[in-house]
């Protein structure tokens, strides 16, 4: 006779690799819950509980991966701005050419020096204030300044 948990782990290892196969994030809950019931199965706990464990886990990772942007959007609405984000919007001024074709340009703002990039690839000559945009990573988009 084969062990339940046998059973469990061939259901997480078929879950597995349907969730390889799709990259949609839609088995994953389950092979977690099916490893959650292998557990159980291990400990020797009945059938009807192993059940239970692979409904609730699975159900609570599925409920908490689908209610994720709600709570991101609850939790980070008082975040605090990092240094990087206090440059939104502040002015700075271009000290190498700024050409997106050529992916050249740093501006400084606030003191520090910036790779920088335009906002609607025009190029803005050395010299231009610019207005900060956005930040991605270590480079700023920046518009010129009005």
């Amino acid at each position: 006779m084969i062990p339940a948990y046998v059973y469990w782990l061939a259901l997480a290892i078929l879950f597995g690799i349907a969730e390889a196969a799709t990259l949609g994030l839609t088995s994953i809950w389950f092979a977690a819950g099916a490893l959650s019931a292998m557990l159980v199965a291990i400990f020797h706990g009945p059938v009807l509980l192993q059940i239970a464990v692979f409904a609730a886990v699975s159900g609570v990772a599925l409920w908490l991966w689908l209610t994720r942007g709600w709570g991101q959007k609850r939790f980070n609405e008082n975040r605090q701005p990092t240094n990087a984000d206090r440059i939104l919007g502040q002015q700075g001024y271009v000290l190498e050419d700024i050409d997106n074709q050529k992916a050249v340009g740093t501006v400084k703002v606030d003191g520090k020096v910036w790779t920088a990039r335009s906002v609607g690839d025009q190029a803005i000559p050395a010299g231009s204030a610019v207005t900060i945009r956005s930040i991605e990573g270590v480079k700023v988009y920046v518009t010129p300044a009005e």
